[in-house]
């Protein structure tokens, strides 16, 4: 997930380098200068070409945990990253700008496979008491991925005419990384006992990932989740979505997806620096602010690893979600006056930095989390192939489309994510069950009864109060 962070922030700094870059290939090849809003539109497709990457990515994602496992997709996809990177890397050295936008491209397949496969496995190896926290830690890569990227991006290391290819070529570090390190981690038990069948297998990788000998619990568990979805078995994405018992949890996976993209995050990150030069700050300050906004992701990703088990994901949404609403609205205010009253620049560079405080409290990490958590072992691969490609669309809809929001709304670009955010406040609080230190059985179990949300309520009212046992069961 590190080279998912990374990939998303590195394009950012070095924007008129490469167009510079463009400019020249155009005029050695044709003889002409292009105009500049046609070097605008090749480096705006270079930005997005990542995102319909990431949707192929992660439609196939599901198919490849299938057929190849968690870990041996994750292998596969290295080779991806590879071929991706040294093609951006290359883009100077050949003198062609469409190694750029293939690579760009390969990279973001590789991307998009990692967001759906790596939460999955994260899920289905993690211990029920440390699944959100090692959830979260999906999340803290992510960042710090973006915070790197950012720090290189400065002029004074590689955001230069020659350092820019080297910035780009640097993501073949992760997956070379982990083409070695990850043959030393055990494949998922649960792709090798429920989808596989292989129980020997099962209890050696979880002898290993718990480093003890005691696994009865765990395979225990993994039967009931087998017995609770024999008649699902794997089922395919068209199945899925017709599936009335799935369809509640589907529904909900897809909106937590949008609520982390369709929430501003991405306009913050793509377009952080050009926002805080809008808000009034010099050049030089502005992207020294974009990598602040990198420092205070990871770091609040960090305080959130042990709240996530402690205080569940449900409620970390939800102040995460009415945060990001708050300040949404003090973004607004400060652009509407900052002409007045000088110092409005510095509330504008405050909101925009809590902002993202509370995006890395709760919708940061938590929709690629609980989409996996919402699923038995059967139909999970095709309900994260769905939720990620539902993400990466919106990821790509927010880049295309901010550049013209911006212009069209000027100052009030933000509100349409004031209101998105105020939608997905609400329905997390009426719609979305805790899936705090419950197992895949448990948690399919409030789907079959009815809605997640009031299926939890009738079993905690059942929990605290036996004399009202009679209405609960009238309920369900």
């Amino acid at each position: 997930m590190l080279q998912f962070g990374y990939n998303t922030g590195v394009i950012n700094a070095p924007e008129v380098n490469i167009e510079n870059f463009m400019k020249d290939v155009y005029k050695s090849r044709y003889g002409e200068d292009i105009q500049d809003d046609s070097v605008k539109l090749l480096y705006s497709l270079a930005v997005s070409i990542f995102a319909i990457g990431g949707m192929l990515g992660g439609f196939c994602g599901g198919m490849i945990a299938n057929r190849f496992g968690r870990k041996g997709g994750l292998l596969l996809n290295n080779l991806l990253g590879i071929v991706g990177a040294v093609l951006m890397g290359c883009t100077k050295l050949s003198q062609l700008y469409e190694f750029l936008f293939l690579g760009r491209f390969i990279i973001g397949v590789n991307c998009g496979l990692n967001t759906s496969l790596v939460p999955m496995y994260i899920s289905e190896i993690a211990p029920l008491n440390l699944r959100g926290g090692l959830g979260t830690v999906n999340q803290l890569a992510v960042t710090v991925g973006l915070l790197l990227s950012q720090v290189l991006g400065i002029e004074q290391i590689l955001g230069t005419d020659e350092g820019w290819p080297v910035l780009l070529g640097l993501a073949v570090c992760p997956p070379i990384l982990q083409l070695v390190l990850l043959p030393w981690c055990p494949e998922s038990p649960r792709y090798l006992l429920i989808t596989r069948q292989w129980e020997e297998e099962a209890r050696r990788a979880l002898r290993r990932l718990r480093a003890s000998n005691q696994v009865e619990e765990d395979i225990e568990e993994m039967r009931a989740e087998e017995r609770a979805q024999q008649a699902e078995a794997t089922i395919s994405m068209m199945e899925l979505i017709c599936s009335p018992t799935l369809r509640s949890p589907l529904i909900i996976g897809v909106v937590m997806q949008l609520s982390q993209q369709l929430s501003g995050i991405n306009a913050v990150f793509y377009y952080s620096t050009l926002l805080f030069i809008s808000s009034g700050l010099t050049e030089e300050s502005a992207k020294f602010a974009t990598i602040g906004i990198g420092a205070i992701m990871v770091g609040m990703t960090l305080v959130s690893i042990p709240l996530m088990d402690r205080t569940g994901r449900r409620t970390l949404h939800l102040y995460g979600l009415g945060g990001m609403f708050i300040f949404s609205i003090f973004i607004t205010i400060s652009f509407l006056i900052k002409e007045m009253i000088d110092w409005m620049s510095y509330l504008s560079v405050v909101s925009v930095l809590s902002f993202v405080v509370f995006f890395a409290v709760g919708p940061g990490s938590i929709p690629w989390m609980i989409t996996a958590e919402l699923f038995s072992q059967g139909p999970r691969p095709a309900a994260m192939s769905i939720a990620v490609l539902i993400n990466w669309m919106a990821n790509f809809l927010v880049g295309i489309g901010f550049p013209t929001m911006k212009n069209s709304l000027e100052n009030y670009t933000f509100l349409p994510f004031s209101a998105f955010l105020a939608v997905f406040w609400i329905f997390t609080y009426k719609k979305v069950p805790e899936t705090k230190n419950k197992t895949f059985e448990e948690i399919l179990a409030l789907f079959r009864h009815g809605n997640g949300r009031s299926m939890e309520e009738t079993s905690v009212s059942k929990e605290t109060d036996v004399s009202g046992m009679v209405e609960s069961d009238q309920k369900l």
